[in-house]
């Protein structure tokens, strides 16, 4: 099944941006062509079709963005339409903490105490967070290689694949060529493989079969594999993220993406 859906500037939007106080509109230009839906007329429809109800059903999205901003204490939409973007940075003592922080001090706390934090549900705690040091440090609780596993496996994004949004498109394919491990040319010799080798890479959750691309630019021990290449690139029909653990980091989750030791032979 597949749901075409509108790009930017065929559907109306607001946005926050990352690094910057502002609320900017992001308005409809054209039209979506063929039979692309905005995710909110989908959302809506499927509300219909299976009776659930919510005020936001009933609206547009320029209406939804309106009720948002008015129910924010923010400027309506057609204040927003007029002045491109509403800045809501907080004032100078706030943003620089002049007047403290939230604990009831007013301090920041260097030494969190994590297990009396009360986390949101959904974020934490998660992990040994018994273990944690108590204060910002180095926390020994990666996937060390060790002798049944020499290597440290990263899944570094492909210069040609943002996503796997772009891992389809003809022309980033072909500027990838083919699903490639990085190695360091000592540590391919040591092993006995040569540079363009079929070579298999395993740990405790499968194995992958891929091949070798000597580099010298990376340190021994650690591998590359640019990703992500769909699972039907290689030839078991196993993607490299047959590799990468799905853990939940101590104390509030997030991606341990590059935390993955393995072995690699010949294939």
């Amino acid at each position: 099944i597949v749901l075409p859906a509108t790009m930017f500037l065929e559907h109306d939007d607001i946005y926050q941006g990352g690094g910057h106080q502002h609320i900017m509109l992001g308005a409809k230009l054209v039209e979506a062509p063929g039979e692309c839906r905005n995710n909110h007329d989908v959302i809506t429809d499927l509300a219909y079709r299976v009776g659930a109800e919510h005020p936001g059903f009933a609206m547009s999205p320029r209406e939804l963005i309106d009720w948002t901003l008015k129910n924010s204490n923010r400027p309506d939409l057609a204040k927003l339409e007029a002045d491109t973007w509403i800045d809501v940075q907080q004032d100078f003592d706030s943003a620089h903490f002049l007047n403290g922080f939230s604990h009831p001090d007013g301090k920041y706390r260097f030494k969190p105490d994590w297990k009396s934090t009360r986390f949101r549900a959904g974020i934490g705690p998660y992990g040994p967070i018994d273990d944690m040091p108590a204060m910002p440090d180095h926390w020994g609780v990666i996937e060390e290689a060790n002798e049944t596993y020499p290597f440290r496996l990263a899944t570094s994004p492909a210069r040609a694949f943002l996503n796997s949004t772009f891992n389809e498109t003809p022309s980033s394919r072909k500027r990838e060529g083919r699903p490639t491990v990085f190695v360091h040319p000592d540590d391919l010799a040591a092993l006995d493989i040569k540079d363009g080798d079929k070579v298999r890479l395993g740990s405790a959750r499968g194995v992958v079969t891929l091949h070798a691309k000597a580099l010298a630019g990376i340190r021994r021990g650690v591998l590359i594999a640019e990703s992500i290449w769909p699972n039907e690139a290689f030839e078991d029909g196993k993607g490299i993220n047959t590799l990468t653990g799905c853990d939940q980091p101590a104390p509030a989750a997030g991606g341990a993406f590059h935390d993955n030791r393995v072995w690699m032979m010949p294939a």
